[in-house]
């Protein structure tokens, strides 16, 4: 896929989603299009709580709708591995407001 849309950097890396209805979508980056529409594999969405810490759950291969994307970045595998999820406590992320 091609596209030049500043995707072509991250493609093969783990990159982190977050979409406009306030998903967290975490997974490797395999291709995107000229619309910013995204093919991530191995991913999982990280469901946040103020309770009962981040909840993953998995997802496999997932296409995500470029209108839809809010945000993209790429993940640093060594400190994210560090993060004890089950230890974080967050509200939920709210949807993106125009």
């Amino acid at each position: 896929m091609s596209g030049s849309n500043g995707m072509e950097g991250f493609i093969g890396k783990v990159v982190s989603v977050v979409t406009q209805d306030g998903r967290l979508i975490v997974g490797t980056l395999k291709g995107h299009d000229q619309y910013s529409n995204l093919i991530i594999n191995n991913c999982h969405e990280r469901v946040f709580s103020s309770d009962l810490g981040v909840e993953s759950v998995p997802l496999g291969l997932y296409i995500i709708r470029g209108d839809n994307i809010a945000i993209v970045g790429e993940i640093d595998e060594e400190i994210d591995s560090e993060i004890d999820l089950d230890a974080v406590r967050a509200e939920p992320l709210g949807a993106v407001v125009y």
